[in-house]
């Protein structure tokens, strides 16, 4: 533990960040599980799963906590292997 008391002050504002960004990945990589398993058993219900996730991601970006070419990437290729089955 730190002596200064804006180091102590950093360690508690990290620890709230990291919290609240570790919530918002582990619910866009659980929104992303979703589609995946939809995609493999019910791709009648992958395209509502697919709007999900992407929200997910695009919620994830207006936070900070992922970039957003990133998020991009991933709703790019979650919809092209949508086509890609449905085709």
């Amino acid at each position: 533990m730190p002596n200064i008391r804006s180091s102590e002050k950093r360690v508690r504002v990290n620890a709230k960040k990291n919290l609240r960004n570790r919530m918002v990945k582990t619910g866009v990589k659980t929104a992303v599980k979703k589609y995946i398993i939809a995609m493999n058993n019910d791709p009648a219900a992958a395209p509502e799963k697919l709007s999900a996730a992407a929200s997910a991601l695009d919620r994830a970006v207006v936070k900070g906590v992922i970039h957003k070419n990133t998020a991009n990437r991933k709703k790019s290729r979650m919809a092209k292997a949508l086509n890609k089955a449905q085709a």
